[in-house]
């Protein structure tokens, strides 16, 4: 995974995160101020309800404007005009706060013009609460209130009724940090292995380097024994001379293909395409495998068109990619490579095929095909080697020219891979 791609990952899922944030902020405080306001709704309907029954007992009538009072967010001032008893305030309250579906513990008091003092009355609720974490008796008079007859009620549990009003949200919150907790976790650890991935990458590519001047240097060693007339007379000593070229040559073609695919990766990759005739650039490479085909007995047909085919291409990949396609079909061959290129141009695109009658490739293994470092197993081929490279280079080139590029293969009856090239 490239920078680019994890930097856009970050970018979004920070985004996504601050936006369902915003939303669930938002959802919340929406839906606690709609419980609030639903709860000062029927505490205020029902106090009306009790000062209006206390009213038509006493008969009396009730002040003509703020009989509710609200003094606190949990406290209530009902204004009467009539002497108030106790008894049957508190059997009112009960009746029309559980009318009213207000089911909650409340305190209330009554106001003593005598002593213009709360006279508190009571506690009530009808399930067991630990009074130790409430605050209660304190239900202050009105100091701005002229009328003598008034009682306060509170609701001391007011919070936690709003609470559980809204657990659905607050699980959801609850889901909601979770998820961001795990988001942040997975993107440590994206980090971390894109850290440890790049000071691999960084190690490969330096050591690889490092290479390429022991490899440079051997090559002119066995340039110069395979020159000397001593060696070219002593046929043990020619024979040993051939086997360490031959051995670096294959040694500097693994050390190229990892520069290759390095610079493939890096994020400066460029193309640097120019105008090619596709079969002059791949008749050349056919001619040269073919003479490797028929030196291990094999057979290697092509069909090009007589005409130019030009394309926009890199020449340095578009070289690579084929010369790594005709070398798996020489190697993932059963005994003698039996290979079939094809080259037609069809509605503006040249279609590339090359066919081999080889091992093939099990059906379970093509979704993998493309991967960095996969290599298919072989059964009782073991004499082919390579890094698991040659096509996860191929798809990347072809995906940078923006190329089709398609392998389909049976075991035991060959491989096929077809790339279509636009025109022009």
């Amino acid at each position: 995974m490239n920078d680019k791609i994890i930097r856009r990952v970050l970018i979004f899922g920070a985004v996504a995160i601050l936006g369902i944030v915003a939303v669930q902020s938002y959802w919340g405080i929406s839906t606690w101020n709609i419980n609030e306001e639903e709860f000062h709704q029927k505490a205020s309907q029902a106090l009306f309800n009790v000062a209006k029954d206390m009213a038509k007992l006493s008969g009396a009538t009730l002040p003509p404007r703020e009989v509710i009072k609200q003094r606190t967010n949990n406290y209530y001032l009902v204004n009467v005009e009539y002497e108030i008893n106790s008894i049957s305030l508190e059997a009112s309250l009960h009746k029309e706060l559980e009318a009213i579906g207000l089911n909650i513990p409340f305190e209330y008091a009554v106001y003593d013009c005598y002593t213009d003092e709360m006279q508190y009355m009571a506690y009530c609720t009808d399930r067991p609460v630990d009074k130790a974490n409430l605050e209660l008796g304190n239900l202050p008079k009105d100091n701005q209130n002229e009328s003598n007859y008034y009682f306060g009620v509170k609701f001391p549990t007011r919070a936690g009724y709003l609470f559980n009003k809204i657990q659905l949200f607050l699980f959801l919150t609850l889901i909601l940090f979770i998820t961001v907790a795990f988001f942040g976790y997975a993107m440590s650890v994206i980090l971390r292995q894109k850290r440890l991935s790049d000071m691999q990458k960084d190690f490969i590519n330096n050591m690889t380097h490092e290479f390429k001047t022991p490899i440079s240097t051997i090559k002119i060693s066995a340039d110069v024994f395979l020159n000397n007339p001593d060696v070219r007379q002593n046929e043990r000593l020619l024979r040993y001379a051939g086997i360490i070229k031959e051995q670096n040559l294959r040694l500097n073609h693994q050390v190229e293909k990892v520069l290759q695919l390095a610079k493939v990766e890096g994020d400066n990759f460029e193309l640097k395409k120019e105008s090619l005739d596709l079969t002059e650039v791949l008749l050349p490479i056919l001619e040269s495998t073919k003479l490797r085909v028929e030196d291990v007995n094999g057979k290697l047909d092509y069909s090009i068109p007589e005409h130019a085919i030009m394309i926009r291409a890199d020449k340095f990949h578009l070289t690579n990619i084929l010369h790594n396609l005709l070398d798996n079909a020489i190697k993932y061959c059963c005994e003698y490579p039996q290979i079939r290129v094809e080259l037609t141009e069809e509605k503006g695109r040249a279609h590339l095929t090359i066919a081999d009658q080889g091992v093939g490739i099990k059906k379970e293994h093509l979704p993998h095909i493309f991967d960095k470092f996969y290599r298919v197993p072989t059964g009782d081929v073991h004499n082919v080697k390579g890094f698991g490279l040659g096509l996860f280079y191929v798809k990347n080139i072809c995906d940078a020219h923006q190329w089709k590029l398609q392998l389909e293969s049976e075991n035991g009856k060959g491989t096929q891979v077809s790339i279509r090239i636009p025109v022009g």
